[in-house]
């Protein structure tokens, strides 16, 4: 019967683990570091089949004629964009003697203001002498348009200035003439107005004499604005270093691939949902983590490695040998993307019970892992699953299977009552796992525990399950089993189970008589009222 408690710890499952991403995204290690190779082979590549264009640079002081010590790059900025337009471009290219078109030509170049007022232009070009061609061209054609915006600008100023003066002295002619018409008399209105027309007038000098000094002054600012404006670096080749743009290209690559390459394999690692955490996939399963093992090397390994996973094999070869001796139902190995290690497991096992009699392994693999297999000294047997029927009582038999997708689950039936499951590491997908234990349960087939291949060496969880159903959803659990004839063997309690799944061992209930308590330890009266019903 299941409790609410096991529900609880499924709702309260955060919508995106982070520990799993992690882990699944280290497990992936081969698809990002594949991105990030590719990324540095194909910026060098691209450092050697796309080499740079022969470059020249050249810098120019631009003397403002609203400079302020307190500018923050205005007027440099606005050089800069004056730059890229058609008009410097058209000089330049007529300079040349070019055919090009000026809007080509912008971009070929730019520039970039350094300071306030310190100009850097980058100019390319088919060979190193087009680029300094073109570098000093375009130098002399901005210096040209901004003294002559220079020269236009103070000229303009002064000429308003000068206007405005000549109409001041139109009006001092008039306070003249007005002055010289009147004669001094005795009448004090006539006193007081002759006053004002002298006032008048000596304020009208005064306006005219400010006006003949702002105008040459103006017109002094222009020559030094125009000797402040010079090139001052002169066209110069930029050196291209092909190892060096090689490093910096191949580094690029490196980070872009790397970046892309953990974005594909967190973005894959969420849309495929591949339980890779014991947690996760004994509670996919319903069946605890007996044993992790890696995977069955397909070259040889090193001698620490080649000791490790010797021992590894031993201990599991012990415990699986122990656990199929006890009951008389036959037991089997259903693996789930991890053939060869289960076929490893399997004859491994077998070896290990041959001592005791006859052995035969019900070869029910799909692929080629068992079938070389000969008849083995001391009574080690490889059938097919076609000559089972054939196979002596006497003989103990132990069926190897798959639970991929495509499976036969009702031959899986014929191989053991009982399985263990050997999957690999984000191998199955979560819901498949949920099919697989909704499978086994239906037909009965009771899951003894889980030996996870290629597990994830930083997995610190727990694959133990602690509180929850012995079996998966819809399916029937162990006392069901055996009520409906499926044998005592749906009553031997999974590796793990017993204090697991309780956490310590049972004790009497406060105020229980001795007695009653006697009863329960022999198991002739229920723990609980919920066993009870």
């Amino acid at each position: 019967m299941t409790t609410g408690k096991s529900s609880e710890p499924s709702a309260a499952a955060p919508l995106l683990d982070l520990q799993a991403l992690v882990v699944a995204v280290r497990r992936r290690r081969r698809l990002w570091c594949a991105m990030a190779l590719l990324g540095l082979l194909a910026g060098a590549a691209m450092a050697v089949l796309l080499p740079s264009r022969p470059a020249a640079v050249t810098k120019v002081l631009v003397a403002h004629q609203a400079d302020q010590p307190n500018d923050t790059g205005t007027l440099i900025r606005t050089d800069v964009e004056l730059l890229r337009t058609t008009r410097i471009a058209g000089e330049a290219l007529r300079s040349l003697n070019s055919p090009e078109k000026p809007e080509d030509f912008i971009r070929d170049y730019r520039g970039t203001g350094l300071t306030n007022n310190l100009l850097r232009i980058d100019v390319t070009g088919d060979s190193d002498a087009q680029a300094l061609a073109r570098a000093k061209a375009l130098a002399d054609a901005f210096v040209a348009d901004h003294l002559r915006r220079m020269r236009e600008t103070a000229q303009a100023e002064a000429k308003a200035l000068l206007d405005q003066r000549d109409r001041m002295r139109e009006e001092l002619a008039q306070v003249n003439k007005a002055i010289g018409d009147r004669s001094p008399g005795s009448d004090p209105k006539a006193s007081a107005s002759f006053e004002s027309l002298f006032a008048r007038r000596a304020e009208l000098n005064s306006r005219i004499s400010d006006f003949d000094q702002r105008a040459a002054e103006a017109r002094t600012g222009a020559p030094r604005l125009i000797a402040g404006t010079q090139i001052v670096d002169g066209p110069s080749a930029v050196r291209h270093s092909l190892p060096k743009a090689a490093a910096t290209n191949a580094a690029i690559g490196l980070v872009l691939g790397l970046v892309l390459g953990l974005a594909v394999a967190a973005v894959g690692a969420v849309v495929a949902d591949r339980p890779v955490l014991r947690r996760e996939i004994a509670a996919n399963l319903g069946a605890s983590v007996i044993a992790e093992l890696p995977r069955a090397p397909r070259r040889p390994a090193g001698r620490w490695q080649r000791r490790r996973t010797r021992a590894a094999y031993e201990r599991l070869t012990t415990t699986l040998a122990r656990t199929v001796r006890g009951p008389a139902e036959p037991v089997s190995l259903l693996e789930l993307g991890c053939a060869r290690s289960t076929a490893v497991i399997a004859l491994n096992v077998a070896r290990a019970l041959a001592a005791d009699g006859p052995v035969v392994i019900v070869d029910g693999l799909p692929g080629p892992e068992l079938t070389g297999s000969r008849e083995k000294p001391g009574g080690l047997t490889v059938v097919s699953g076609e000559r089972v029927a054939a196979v002596p009582q006497q003989a103990r038999r132990l069926g190897v299977g798959s639970v991929a997708p495509g499976t036969a689950w009702t031959d899986l039936r014929y191989l053991g009552s009982r399985t263990v499951l050997v999957v690999r590491a984000g191998h199955g997908s979560a819901a498949w796992l949920h099919t697989v234990a909704r499978h086994l349960a239906d037909q009965h087939i009771v899951v003894i525990g889980v030996v996870l291949i290629d597990p994830d060496p930083g997995d610190r969880t727990d694959g133990t399950l602690w509180d929850g159903p012995r079996t998966a959803p819809r399916g029937h659990d162990e006392r069901a089993a055996r009520q409906n004839g499926g044998g005592a063997s749906h009553a031997v309690p999974a590796v793990g189970e017993g204090r697991a799944r309780t956490g310590r061992p049972p004790r009497p209930a406060s105020g229980a008589s001795p007695a009653r308590t006697e009863l329960r330890a022999r198991g002739r009266v229920p723990d609980s009222d919920q066993e009870a019903r």
